[in-house]
């Protein structure tokens, strides 16, 4: 898997994140502070320092994008490895997206920006519907997907797992893409969202092992009939 395009454009973006980070805060007064967490209704819930508050995002996507290059060369299951190769790709330009996003977000106070309050929701909604599409094409491994015992030892129990992770998760995705705009109580969409997220990252992991079990159970009856 070729990860050098990525690795290369992230740097170029987090370098451009950087660079906007110390403008803006040279635009603000000494010891102006920046929002860092919203409700899904855009109210303020934490602010910190402005170059603090805007160098987050850049920070976030600089380690994790080296993690992300880092897989493939330490990946024991090289054989497998590009057929999760869609998966990764997925996720790493989601998070580029994401992560200028949220520091735009957090800037917009600055500029006068009046930025929907649900965007960053939406985004995340989006990216798990990408996500979810692309899970059931990918192959066992020990960095990418959803890995556990039973689901990288065989790879029928990948398969099944990751067909139903991937409905989890675009289902996860719509949630938390209309949440926003449902008439929910102040809070209640965000445990929604959570609690979608919460069902979409557990129910597989739980399913992947009752498949083992039955494929264990199933064969040990076999033995016993032969």
């Amino acid at each position: 898997m070729k990860t050098k395009w990525l690795l290369t454009v992230s740097l170029f973006v987090v370098a451009a994140m950087v660079a906007f980070a110390f403008y803006t805060d040279s635009l603000l007064p000494e010891g102006a502070e920046l929002p860092i967490r919203f409700d899904k209704e855009g109210n303020v819930l934490r602010t910190t320092g402005a170059l603090r508050a805007l160098l987050i995002s850049p920070i976030i996507l600089l380690v994790t994008s080296l993690l992300f290059a880092v897989i493939p060369h330490i990946e024991p299951l090289q054989d497998r490895l590009q057929g999760s190769a869609p998966l990764l790709t997925v996720g790493w330009i989601g998070l580029v997206a994401l992560m200028i996003l949220s520091q735009l977000t957090s800037a917009a106070p600055a500029y006068g920006w009046n930025l929907p309050p649900f965007l960053i929701f939406s985004a995340i909604g989006v990216l798990f519907i990408a996500l979810g599409n692309w899970l059931p094409k990918s192959r066992p491994g020990f960095f990418v997907g959803i890995r556990t015992p039973w689901t990288i030892t065989d790879t029928d129990i990948w398969v099944a797992t990751h067909r139903l992770g991937g409905k989890l998760f675009m289902v996860a995705g719509v949630v938390m893409l209309v949440g926003p705009f449902l008439p929910l109580p102040n809070g209640l969409g965000v445990v929604v969202s959570v609690g979608a997220t919460m069902v979409a990252a557990i129910i597989p992991i739980i399913y992947s092992f009752l498949l083992w079990r039955r494929k264990k159970k199933s064969a040990a009856a076999s033995a016993n009939g032969s």
